[in-house]
C-alpha cells in the first residue's frame, strides 16, 4: 500500500537525509560566488602584461640597482650599466643638471614617446648625489625603443 504524503515519516526515514535551503540563502549564495568571480576575472585582467611597458620597468629596475650606492644615485656609474637589449636612452635630472647615457642605435632622442612610435618610457623619484656630501631629488628615466 503507498503512503500518502501526509502521513508523518518515521524517525530514520528519508525525510531526515534530505537538507533543504532557504530561497533566499542560496540566491545570496548564489550572488556572491558570481561577485567573487567578476573580481576574480577583474584582477586578472588586470594582471595581463602589457608588451611595451615591462621592458622599460624592467630596464629602470636594472639601472637603479647599478647606480645606487646607499639610496643614493651617483650619476657618475650610469657608465657601469651593461649594455641594453633594445636602444635606451638613460636621463637622471636633479639639482638643475642632467645626466644622460644613451646605448644602442637609434637610441630614443626625447624624453617622451609619440604615441605612433613603439617606445616605453618609465620614471620614478630617486635622491641623488650632485656633489661631494650634496644630494637632491631628482628623476630617473629610461626609454626604451622596441
Amino acid at each position: 500500500m503507498s503512503r500518502s504524503s501526509a502521513e508523518p515519516v518515521e524517525a530514520g526515514g528519508a525525510a531526515e537525509d534530505r537538507a533543504a535551503v532557504e530561497p533566499l540563502a542560496a540566491l545570496v549564495a548564489v550572488l556572491v560566488v558570481g561577485a567573487a568571480l567578476g573580481l576574480y576575472a577583474g584582477a586578472l585582467g588586470d594582471a595581463t602584461v602589457d608588451q611595451r611597458r615591462p621592458a622599460a620597468e624592467a630596464t629602470l629596475d636594472r639601472v637603479e640597482r647599478t647606480a645606487t650606492v646607499g639610496g643614493v644615485v651617483a650619476p657618475d656609474r650610469l657608465r657601469e650599466v651593461e649594455e641594453f637589449r633594445y636602444p635606451t636612452t638613460v636621463t637622471v635630472a636633479a639639482g638643475g643638471t642632467t645626466w644622460r647615457i644613451e646605448s644602442g642605435e637609434g637610441a630614443p632622442a626625447v624624453a617622451a614617446a609619440d604615441v605612433r612610435d613603439p617606445t616605453a618610457v618609465s620614471e620614478r623619484p630617486v635622491t641623488v648625489r650632485v656633489g661631494p656630501g650634496r644630494n637632491a631629488r631628482g628623476t630617473l628615466r629610461v626609454v626604451v625603443r622596441r
